[in-house]
């Protein structure tokens, strides 16, 4: 889980305008360190499948808006996905 000072300097590098908190790019900023983070404690904690669950949730809301990005701003798109080194 992402304490307020970690979201709050995520939204900062990820912000396309100053007051920016809902943008694409905050939102897939932030669900990749989540997931991120997900990641690291299902390593340790192999059976826990309600986790595992959301994680599955996450990654598949950081797609659609990968997704949406791709569709209607490519060059966004692709500048997100160089920032936080995603794979295409």
């Amino acid at each position: 889980m992402l304490t307020t000072k970690q979201k709050s300097r995520i939204i900062k590098e990820s912000a396309v305008h100053d007051k920016d908190t809902g943008s694409p790019e905050v939102q897939i900023a932030i669900l990749s360190k989540q997931i991120d983070e997900l990641v690291s404690h299902l390593k340790k904690h192999k059976k826990d499948n309600h986790s595992r669950r959301g994680l599955l949730g996450m990654v598949a809301d950081r797609q659609t808006h990968l997704a949406y990005l791709r569709k209607n701003y490519p060059r966004r798109y692709s500048s997100i996905v160089k920032k936080l080194e995603l794979k295409k």
